[in-house]
Parts: structure tokens; sequence; C-alpha cells
């Protein structure tokens, strides 16, 4: 299967290096390229890919509001983002509006390839370092940008599943820690993803994260 992809950044150097080492790959195919946020929405659903890389900081439509255009129209296309993490304080906000995961633009090409691959395959990439940053960034500040979330439905052992995602844990890490099989942990993860009306497992995160059950120092 061919994964398309659309590439949203404003920096025409970003893009050109990002094409280059896209085009290389025989299951990844360029449909589109975006300089504004404006134009990676028309172009999400113009083009029908699977997944647009979006820059978050664009002029006029940032990379944030385009990406909650995009994902309010429905399950694909996917949106990775493209961030610097020791500078950027809007990863949080992506992750609200939807996003499945994060480029880091200096990274490894084999680790960028593999993360559009995920995200294409209805997962989501979020790696404990980045869960880490995310609560240590952003659990200390008040509402609006932090919020109250309640959690009513979900069991015992859900809202333990759902703290160990919370803190960034594979369903093998967690089967692991709670001395259960890959597939319960797996069937815990699905149903925590239809009780909290949650997209994929960032929206998790982000669930325990405002519940209270993740916390700086976990």
């Amino acid at each position: 299967m061919t994964i398309r992809i659309v590439l949203a950044d404003d920096q025409p150097l970003v893009r050109a290096g990002l094409s280059m080492v896209i085009t290389d790959i025989p299951d990844l195919e360029i449909v589109g390229e975006a300089g504004t946020g404006t134009q990676a929405v028309a172009l999400a659903r113009d083009a029908r890919p699977d997944v647009v890389v979006m820059d978050i900081r664009m002029p006029g439509m940032d990379g944030i509001e385009a990406t909650r255009a995009i994902t309010a129209a429905g399950p694909t296309p996917r949106v990775l983002m493209l961030t610097t993490f020791d500078d950027d304080t809007n990863v949080y906000a992506s992750l609200r509006a939807g996003a499945s995961g994060f480029l880091v633009k200096d990274m490894a090409v084999a680790d960028m390839v593999a993360a559009i691959r995920v995200v294409a395959g209805g997962d989501a990439l979020i790696a404990p370092s980045v869960t880490r940053r995310l609560i240590g960034e952003f659990a200390c500040r008040p509402t609006p940008t932090r919020r109250s979330r309640r959690i009513d439905g979900v069991t015992e052992r859900e809202r333990e599943v759902l703290t160990l995602v919370g803190r960034g844990m594979s369903n093998g890490e967690i089967a692991a820690h709670l001395l259960i099989g890959h597939a319960t942990a797996k069937t815990h993860v699905a149903r925590l993803l239809t009780k909290l009306d949650a997209r994929d497992r960032v929206q998790l995160v982000i669930a325990a994260y405002e519940a209270g059950l993740v916390a700086p120092t976990s």
C-alpha cells in the first residue's frame, strides 16, 4: 500500500528536504505541498492524503488551526506535527486539535519514515519522553489550558490502564506492569477509546492528564 502524504510548511527548503527524503521511499508518495494552513486544509480535502505532515508555526492559519479543521472533517487524513520540542510551547494544543503524533525536524530519516507509517496505519505516535515533556510543560498551567475531565463509566482496571497510557507505556509494557496478557491490555485500551470518545492513543494521554491521573512526577 502506498501512503499518500501532504507536506505543509511555510519554509520551501524544509518542504524540499522532506520531499527529497520521502520520494526515495517506495511506499511513500507526496501528493501535495502547502505553504500555509489554509492551503493544507484545502489539499487535505482535495488530494485525499493518508497523512498530513504539518508545521505548527505558519502565517495566517497556523498548523494547530489547520489540524483542527482537518480532523473535524473525519478520521482521515491523520496529522503529524512538525516541531522542535526544545522551544515549542504549542505541543499540547496540537494534541487537543487532533494531531496523532510529532516529527522533530532534525530526527533521523528512518525514524521519520517509521512515524509516518505508524500514523498512517491508524495508531498514534507519542513516546514516553514526549509524554513527560507534555506533562511537565502544562501540568501547572491554569485554565483554560488545563481542564478538569470526568471519566465516569471507566472501571478500576481501565483507570489503571489509562494511567499507564498517560505515562507513555505501550500495550506490551502495560501488560507486563499489570501482569495481564497483551491482548487483554489492547482490549482495555480499545474500550477506553470508545468510552472516552478518543480518536487515538494521544487523546487518551490527554484524558489521563486532564482527569488528574498523571502528574509531572509520574
